[in-house]
């Protein structure tokens, strides 16, 4: 995949990875809070078959964000608009964590119809008071380990040991995230009930110990769909394309596959 700059407006530039089968059906990628890098797996994973878009959500890792692209329905509306801009069709929109969200807000919004299948990856983005969402920006660097991953020692690192521009750079993109939940937090409330309008198959997949949106608050989401699946994936927390791949792209496949 080759990284390089689409201008969509005259101050909107958007960083974006693209590579694969450029004949071959196209998957757009989202990322969530920690970047671009916590979907390379993804992105890996359907480049041999498929035209693969990997953007950078503007404001991540050091790239603009024009001052009216503050929230994730923005988000969502730039990237329907890049889809329509290439006149692409029957997409696999594939979004973790707050790209879930943001998945799930373009799934919401395609009057065009242009999202053909959509997984969402312990993503965020609804409100289910019964299992209420940590507050991930107070916690500190090895809390949120403790809370993201299922084997805590593979995820944390201390931030001691970081280059100082390193340490920088992911205290931007924590306030990048900030920026786009500071109306609501990390869902919209305007969002749930659109959700059973959204007629495309979904799938919902998710780490067993995801202790910052947990399985339930994932099976919730699930149910917010008229024609969504569940997909509970074994040792792995909320970013499980990292701690279990395999059983993860399993789970895309055997639905992808079947149809449903």
């Amino acid at each position: 995949m080759h990284t390089d700059t689409l201008t969509l407006t005259s101050d909107l530039v958007l960083t974006i990875a693209e590579g694969g089968a450029l004949g071959g059906p196209t998957v757009l990628v989202l990322h969530g809070g920690g970047g671009p890098f916590t979907v390379a797996p993804i992105a890996a994973r359907y480049e041999p078959t498929s035209h693969v878009l990997l953007p950078t959500h503007p404001g991540w890792d050091d790239t603009p964000r024009p001052d009216d692209v503050a929230d994730i329905p923005a988000l969502a509306a730039i990237y329907l608009r890049l889809l329509a801009d290439r006149d692409l069709r029957d997409v696999l929109v594939i979004g973790s964590s707050l790209g879930g969200w943001i998945a799930a807000e373009m799934a919401a919004s395609d009057t065009e119809h242009r999202i053909g299948r959509l997984v969402i990856v312990d993503g965020a983005g609804i409100d289910v008071p019964e299992h209420p969402v940590v507050n991930f920006f107070g916690l500190t660097p090895r809390q949120i380990a403790e809370h993201s991953w299922h084997d805590p020692e593979r995820g944390f690192v201390d931030p001691a040991t970081l280059p100082p521009e390193r340490v920088a750079a992911q205290r931007a993109n924590m306030h990048t995230m900030g920026v786009y939940t500071s109306a609501n937090g990390m869902h919209d409330p305007a969002l749930q009930a659109r959700l059973r309008e959204v007629e495309i198959p979904v799938l919902v997949v998710w780490g067993a110990s995801d202790r910052v949106f947990t399985p339930g608050y994932g099976r919730a989401y699930a149910d917010e769909f008229p024609n969504a699946r569940f997909e509970l994936i074994a040792e792995a927390g909320h970013l499980p394309q990292l701690e279990q791949p395999a059983a993860t792209f399993a789970a895309i496949d055997g639905w992808r596959d079947a149809g449903s």
